[in-house]
């Protein structure tokens, strides 16, 4: 995907690329491997190239797969776009998640391509820019939090309204410590049951035994020196700024939660980001943002084209339609 230029480092110009993750039924995606005469010969790569003068990243990957691939799409989403800077240049990737084209893949310009499981692509030497969309492969658009009042029972009666596959933050900070875990223990049973993925926010040690994700607050995220769980569960930050995206970045979280976007009584006081801003800090990161603060299901697109993953949120998702003894109170500080 990258290709010599006349400049490089972070403070370069990037080099505008649009990536494509082919993906079949089976879940499958589509790597090629880089030809011994471009740099970074024999690695792995999505397909893809430099958008021209004048094209839509959209335009741009349906010439290149169509140059390199032999195929016409025919069914696009944006995946994520993210900048990452190599010794040689910078690019800036709008990636796409690919579903649907006509006619049999071929590798024109790569000497081998093979299709892998978004779960085994960490395996492949792949360039590093495409770390980062391994991980936004594997993750999904939503991201849940629990109001901070609640209780099992309507917990449970509420799960099968949530976007199935979505992450699910049991975010309570009201109760002690063993209550969260005996209720965490409890909930994940029923995550699994309806497709959630489940992810704490106490001691590291209660996600890993309960294989669920681990969310750290900013402040928890301040006091880190290592990643603090293993790979292969997700490991989430909440950040504000760019500061706090970079220690994320450098204690290799998965991804992060950036906001808020707009006021919301949740961060009370909080500088609001909006949409510009927060599309510069997300594709600047280098890796999988969430947008919170004012936005939900309704909002993924204008997420999405600021460079978003996702959304993530508490009463996009609870509110109107929450069971009884499901609030979401007026002010519960920060993320």
């Amino acid at each position: 995907m990258p290709s010599t230029g006349p400049s490089s480092g972070s403070g370069a110009t990037p080099l505008l690329v649009a990536a494509g993750c082919l993906q079949r039924p089976d879940g499958r995606v589509l790597i090629c491997r880089r030809p011994g005469h471009k740099i970074y010969p024999g690695q792995w790569e999505f397909p893809g190239g430099k958008r021209e003068d004048g094209e839509t990243a959209v335009e741009a990957l349906r010439r290149e797969l169509r140059e390199e691939l032999g195929i016409e799409v025919t069914g696009c989403e944006p995946l994520i776009r993210l900048r990452h800077d190599y010794p040689e240049l910078s690019v800036l990737l709008d990636v796409w998640r690919v579903s649907g084209w006509r006619g049999t893949v071929r590798s024109n310009e790569h000497p081998e391509s093979a299709w892998v499981s978004p779960g085994q692509l960490g395996r492949w030497d792949l360039l590093d820019a495409n770390r980062s969309i391994i991980t936004a492969l594997r993750l999904p658009k939503h991201y849940v939090f629990t109001p901070p009042i609640a209780s099992l029972p309507p917990l449970r009666q509420h799960l099968p309204a949530l976007p199935r596959g979505a992450l699910l933050r049991l975010r309570l900070p009201g109760i002690p410590d063993a209550d969260y875990a005996r209720l965490a223990a409890e909930l994940q049973a029923d995550c699994r049951e309806r497709g959630l993925q489940l992810v704490l926010d106490r001691d590291p040690a209660l996600s890993a035994a309960l294989g669920c994700g681990w969310h750290a607050s900013a402040a928890t995220l301040s006091g880190c020196q290592h990643r603090p769980i293993a790979r292969g569960q997700w490991f989430a930050a909440s950040c504000h700024n760019a500061r706090e995206l970079a220690d994320a970045r450098k204690l290799n979280a998965d991804f992060a939660v950036l906001g808020p976007v707009f006021p919301t009584a949740t961060h009370a006081g909080a500088v609001s980001l909006g949409w510009e801003r927060f599309g510069q800090l997300a594709i600047d990161s280098g890796f999988p943002v969430y947008a919170i603060g004012g936005v939900g299901p309704e909002q993924l697109n204008a997420a999405r084209a600021q460079g978003a993953l996702g959304v993530a949120g508490i009463s996009a998702y609870w509110g109107r339609s929450s069971p009884a003894g499901v609030g979401v109170p007026s002010s519960s500080g920060r993320a």
